[in-house]
């Protein structure tokens, strides 16, 4: 049985969510409260005891990227990752290079001077990438999507970043929004921002 260690508020966590939804995999959800990890998170995941953790009978496994590349590997259907080898390296080059957009948006939530310039810089860059493709991920949606879909959301609804400057972005989320693992997180983010 998969057993995910998960924090409703954390768009790392919101990756596997997504991964798990779409693959229709059953799964226990243990819930973390990041203001008090306990210790045996930290024993699962050290030093941090960062989330999410995936437990698979047994076999531990962190970080959200990982976890998402192994579950595609493990449940191959339906894949998130295209068949052609270079459009799988494109995909995977953009899950690497996530914090481009990351570091702006925790440094918007912490107030930081410039912050905001920059995450918008990063959402225009994303953008124009979806002005030539249907999704991040190339002609069908997958995991470079799913590395990003929770951070815009959030973006959007937590920190009231206005996408009409890019259409192409908001397109897109629109595309997203009619999954249901996607439906799914903007109800937990509609309900963090209540």
């Amino acid at each position: 049985m998969l057993t995910l260690d998960d924090a409703l508020r954390c768009p790392y966590c919101a990756r596997v969510r997504i991964v798990l939804a779409e693959k229709d995999l059953p799964h226990e959800t243990v819930p973390v409260d990041l203001e008090r990890r306990p210790a045996w998170l930290i024993a699962k995941n050290p030093p941090h005891g960062r989330v999410p953790v995936l437990d698979d009978d047994g076999w531990v496994l962190p970080e959200s990227a990982v976890i998402c590349e192994y579950l595609d590997e493990r449940y191959p259907e339906p894949p998130l990752l295209p068949v052609d080898p270079g459009e799988r390296a494109a995909a995977r080059l953009l899950v690497f290079r996530f914090d481009d957009l990351g570091r702006p948006y925790y440094a918007l939530r912490r107030g930081d001077e410039g912050a905001e310039e920059r995450l918008l810089g990063s959402l225009a860059e994303l953008g124009a990438m979806l002005e030539t493709m249907p999704f991040l991920t190339g002609r069908a949606f997958g995991l470079a999507d799913v590395a990003y879909v929770p951070w815009v959301i959030r973006s959007r609804e937590l920190l009231g970043v206005d996408l009409q400057p890019y259409p192409a972005l908001g397109r897109w989320l629109d595309r997203l929004s009619e999954r249901p693992s996607i439906a799914a997180e903007l109800d937990v983010v509609t309900a963090l921002a209540a």
